[in-house]
């Protein structure tokens, strides 16, 4: 009988440590319809948001916005709660804070269609997304960008797919373009440049990589004398651009309708475990 209850009991014991495990999750990414509709994912090293629907007008922008943090615990739940109550809480130096200037640009990393020299701004925010997959190391989730007219006669829409993993300062990312009125176009993905903010901008050795060192870009709630790094890494890119014009340092490549382009999108905060901009660097080479 005793044996008997015993192996009764061994599921439930089995479920309640698979709920303690699932209540210490090392990933979130959620929608925030109680700010704007922001799309924010979070690990136990690095935090960013998409912008949403609510968003536009006042910033219409594909861009990753990075949020600095220390590593460790998550806190993107927190610090939106937090700015219910506290206006502009997380423009506040929490253990970490939003202070990167996004603007209409790529931000952190993200893409957009690179035609004849321009790049070729979504008309809209995100409008929809959806969890594709989620575990205590791992969340994957999709965001759908609608049709836009890239260049005359070219309607373009955008499917990204996000996956954050525990342990890491990059999150991978897939830009699926579907289009008509061309046979194949160049998207870029990349970094914006803010060249005001004695920004570091490595090319590095390969050609599918390029690194920033550089201040706070958003500095307008309060002082930073923390540094931010930023990289993004695309294998197999067809190109590398640094351009004082566009604001921009970019990774290349042309693709059919329905072809991805897959890249990585890194950051780091100086006053976390990447100090200066040489120990960034070098990882971003290793990456």
């Amino acid at each position: 009988m005793m044996r008997r209850l015993l192996l009764l009991f061994l599921p439930a014991a089995l479920a309640l440590a698979g709920c303690k495990e699932a209540q210490d999750p090392r990933v979130m990414a959620r929608e925030v319809p109680e700010r704007a509709d922001d799309f924010v994912f979070e690990n136990d090293l690095v935090a960013g948001r998409f912008y949403g629907e609510a968003l536009e007008g006042e910033t219409t922008s594909p861009g990753l916005d990075i949020w600095v943090k220390l590593p460790g615990r998550l806190v993107a739940d927190e610090w939106y709660a937090k700015a219910v109550e506290e206006p502009g809480y997380y423009h506040h130096d929490h253990g970490g804070k939003d202070c990167y200037k996004v603007g209409v640009s790529l931000g952190g990393g993200a893409s957009v269609p690179f035609i004849d020299g321009r790049l070729c701004w979504p008309a809209t925010n995100y409008r929809s997304g959806e969890i594709l997959e989620v575990s205590p190391d791992k969340i994957v989730f999709s965001l759908h960008y609608p049709a836009w007219e890239a260049a005359e006669g070219v309607p373009v829409s955008l499917d990204k797919r996000v996956t954050v993993e525990a342990g890491s300062y990059f999150i991978k990312v897939e830009d699926t373009y579907r289009f008509t009125g061309a046979d194949s176009i160049t998207v870029a993905a990349g970094v914006k440049l803010h060249g005001d903010q004695d920004t570091i901008v490595e090319k590095l050795e390969a050609a599918d990589r390029i690194a920033l060192w550089e201040k706070a870009s958003d500095q307008g709630s309060e002082p930073e004398d923390g540094l931010i790094g930023v990289a993004v890494v695309m294998p197999e890119a067809d190109s590398v651009l640094f351009s004082g014009e566009l604001d921009h340092a970019l990774l290349t490549k042309r693709i059919p309708s329905g072809g991805t382009v897959s890249y990585q999108a890194g950051s780091c905060w100086s006053k976390g475990d990447m100090k200066d901009a040489a120990a960034w660097f070098d990882f971003v080479r290793k990456q």
